[in-house]
């Protein structure tokens, strides 16, 4: 029977360990990596840090930072059409097309993440480009949702103001991320 010394032993657990440790920081690493230069880099590291999905390729992160964006706009979605009521004519006014704007962004970043899901080599520049439009398109109808609040004063306002700020940065980052990947795609040119 052949002995191995014990610094040899211990060497090589600690390698495999590193290893192992390394592997598992990874997903870590690509999110922190990926984060740092978003629009609001510390909301991207807490949001898709803590996402329970997959996170080990830029699409990955494109799909995760699509869903976080899609939860939280079905969050107010539902906050607007069940829990707050306008006062005035004005107040009910705003919160009416707000109710169809943010609509209108859930249906926009839920067809995001079907494309995200599906990309294909032959199409994916063509997908890219969708995903870029419809995200791009959710955070216009956000904004114009604010922008109905206009000239109103209030709690409503307040309340919406801030759940459509928060919806409107994780679909920045999400964009941000989906952009990311189209660059990703463009330098390396493989299948995503």
């Amino acid at each position: 029977m052949t002995t191995i010394p014990f610094f040899l032993l211990t060497t090589s657990l600690l390698c495999l360990s590193s290893a192992a440790a390394s592997k598992q920081d990874a997903p870590r690493d690509l999110v922190r990596s990926s984060c740092v230069h978003a629009s609001y880099p510390s909301l991207c590291l807490r949001t898709l840090s803590s996402y329970s999905g997959p996170a080990n390729t830029p699409r990955d992160l494109a799909q995760a930072a699509v869903k976080v964006s899609l939860s939280r706009a079905r969050k107010v979605s539902n906050y607007l059409t069940t829990s707050v009521t306008g006062k005035s004519k004005r107040e009910r006014g705003a919160l009416s097309d707000c109710v169809e704007q943010i609509a209108e962004s859930v249906e926009e970043l839920s067809r995001t993440l079907g494309e995200l899901k599906h990309l294909r080599g032959e199409t994916f520049e063509f997908q890219m480009s969708n995903a870029q439009t419809w995200v791009s398109a959710a955070l216009t109808n956000e904004d114009t949702c604010l922008d109905g609040f206009e000239g109103v004063d209030g709690k409503v306002k307040s309340d919406v103001k801030r759940k459509i700020t928060n919806v409107a940065k994780v679909t920045s980052n999400a964009l941000y991320m989906i952009n990311r990947l189209d660059e990703s795609r463009g330098r390396h040119r493989s299948n995503p």
